[in-house]
């Protein structure tokens, strides 16, 4: 049996258990207090962050390269295009995700509400939270005009890109820091990644002081 080390609600880890499921790849699932710098974790990972997969005999941490090996070792469904351009779009599209969204967003907002009280690290920065609550506009407002011309964030065809965004956003919407209202095409887009098999164990996702809001594992919102 593989083995991730995650903490439910970070998009990172979202991200690699999303490729896991929709491949249909068996994996133990062990929540793992990084914060707390424990020595064995620092030994899988000298970097203290989560995710990090044990699978194939290799101990791998950071999503995106996970996600690649993944991807490489089990191809079917395809995640990551093969022609190159359109495997460029993907990547520049996990990237935003993963770097900008995430300073911009995901930090300021997640973060700051929920790791800050778990971590025991004080409490929410609100000049922060307003940060997060105004660039998350500006993000949804761009998937929407990605969406006008495509299926899905990178084409027509979902990919690794999908994934990426939507284990941003699902964690987001937890805490209920989405307006959907804000972009029908953006809300009808997550409604479709949301409907997909490989999301049931994120919407079973339960963190001890934080439950979700009632739409949250509601599949039409």
């Amino acid at each position: 049996m593989h083995r991730l080390y995650h903490v439910p609600l970070s998009p990172f880890c979202r991200k690699v258990r999303l490729v896991l499921a929709e491949k249909k790849i068996e994996v133990e699932l062990v929540e793992e207090r990084y914060w707390e710098a424990d020595t064995d974790f620092l030994r899988r990972n000298p970097a203290g962050k989560v995710p990090v997969l044990k699978m194939d005999g290799l101990v791998m941490a950071e999503s995106t390269p996970i996600c690649e090996y993944i991807e490489e070792r089990h191809p079917d469904p395809v995640l990551l295009p093969r022609d190159p351009k359109a495997r460029f779009e993907v990547r520049r599209l996990v990237a935003w995700f993963d770097d900008k969204f995430h300073q911009e967003v995901t930090s300021n907002l997640l973060y700051e509400r929920v790791n800050k009280k778990i971590m025991k690290a004080g409490y929410p920065d609100s000049t922060k939270v307003k940060a997060g609550a105004k660039a998350i506009k500006f993000h949804l407002d761009y998937l929407s005009w990605l969406l006008d011309d495509r299926r899905w964030l990178a084409g027509d065809v979902m990919t690794l890109a999908d994934f990426a965004a939507a284990a941003h956003f699902s964690a987001l919407d937890y805490i209920s820091d989405v307006d959907w209202n804000r972009s029908p095409n953006v809300r009808d887009w997550y409604a479709k990644i949301k409907s997909r098999p490989a999301f049931r164990g994120l919407l079973a996702d339960q963190v001890p002081g934080f439950p979700p809001p009632g739409h949250y594992a509601d599949l039409d919102f």
